[in-house]
């Protein structure tokens, strides 16, 4: 874990001590008796606010974690007036005013997740023990993001999820000290399924290799509840290891299966790897049931994409944003970005400009909720 002045930090009035007292009975190790002098917890005393940035920086995740950092170092440098490019100014909320969060500077400690539940569990109560975070944000996977998301409302602080695509973040394993950006896979089922019956028609025979995760549950849930509506069939439904980076094993069973459809439901490195092997097995350029043999990933990056390259051409999934969205805002973070560092027009990730925004939203969100009682359960 890295650490840009780490200190016991800011924001007003978010966590009452009623919701320490209604916890008392069944307090969790993470919290001391330090945790309650305060009106919520590791409220700041001096001049600056912790953020607390756990995103995946090895793993099968690690390109996404990279970009999440990126936009998040960016945010901050904007929350704290160091070069906004016009951007505040096209927010209907003006709680932001460049000089950090009510007054008080953004700091910030950085994690490695490691794309694991466990590890990304240990980075987030370092910070929030350790460095004063008052707010957890980052993600890539939806099991981290749940695992994290637990702990916080252990801990009695914000957690805002960046990455999770999973129905479960904001639906069973909700928590009410949790927020989401990210839409979540029945959208996906749901916005997919009419390009697939137009494209692909309704009589066809879908074979789903799934991350072993809870991402992958959802995902797989979600497009064949919606898919097999407008009659498509599952032949079969294998789970892979998330990381497995050779996924020929998990393909070769494909080909006699009698699918004339591979749904990939992968994300990061492995969707990279599963679809390029996909490829070379010659999947596409089969005919199955009388019809061409087509792959679907139902969830994907630029960053992806970039890593598939041609592989991904005519490949149908869904994204969370686009770099070329007609909003004012976007065109004022656009310039910013390509101005000093003229490289990014070669390589401008979804995710970074999506996480900026998502940041920047999230900080409206604690100044404006700097008078809400957040309760536990």
């Amino acid at each position: 874990m890295s650490n840009d002045k780490p200190t016991n930090n800011s924001r007003r009035n978010i966590l009452k001590g009623t919701a320490a007292i209604a916890a008392a009975g069944t307090m969790p190790l993470i919290f001391s008796n330090k945790a309650f002098a305060a009106n919520y917890r590791n409220e700041p005393t001096g001049s600056t606010v912790t953020f607390g940035f756990n995103v995946p920086q090895t793993g099968a995740y690690a390109d996404e974690g990279a970009d999440e950092l990126r936009a998040y170092k960016l945010a901050v440098q904007h929350i704290n007036g160091e070069g906004d490019g016009g951007m505040m100014n096209t927010f209907s909320s003006k709680a932001l005013k460049g000089n950090g969060i009510n007054g008080k500077k953004v700091v910030y400690v950085t994690g490695d997740t490691q794309t694991k539940s466990d590890a990304a569990r240990a980075s987030a109560k370092r910070m929030i023990e350790k460095d004063g975070a008052v707010m957890i944000t980052g993600g890539s996977s939806s099991g981290v993001a749940i695992a994290v998301q637990g702990l916080c409302q252990e801990a009695g602080v914000m957690f805002m999820a960046g990455l999770t695509h999973s129905n479960d973040t904001t639906g069973k394993d909700k928590k009410a000290n949790g927020f989401r950006h990210f839409f979540n896979t029945e959208m996906t089922g749901a916005a997919l399924a009419p390009v697939l019956k137009n494209n692909y028609g309704t009589d066809r025979v879908a074979y789903h290799l799934t991350a072993d995760y809870t991402w992958g549950y959802s995902q797989e849930g979600s497009i064949r509840k919606y898919t097999e509506a407008m009659g498509w069939k599952t032949a079969q439904a294998v789970k892979t290891p998330v990381g497995a980076g050779d996924f020929s094993q998990y393909i070769t069973p494909v080909l006699n299966s009698g699918a004339d459809v591979l749904v990939l439901n992968h994300y990061g490195k492995d969707m990279i790897n599963s679809l390029t092997q996909a490829i070379q097995f010659g999947l596409r350029d089969r005919q199955v049931n009388g019809k061409d043999f087509t792959i679907v990933v139902p969830l994907y990056s630029r960053l992806m994409a970039a890593g598939a390259g041609d592989n991904v051409k005519g490949i149908f999934g869904s994204t969370n944003w686009h770099c070329h969205c007609k909003m004012k805002a976007l065109r004022h973070l656009l310039n910013l970005l390509v101005k000093p560092m003229v490289s990014l027009l070669v390589r401008l990730p979804t995710q970074l400009i999506a996480r900026h925004f998502f940041m920047q939203m999230l900080v409206n969100v604690l100044v404006a909720l700097s008078q809400v009682q957040l309760v536990q359960h």
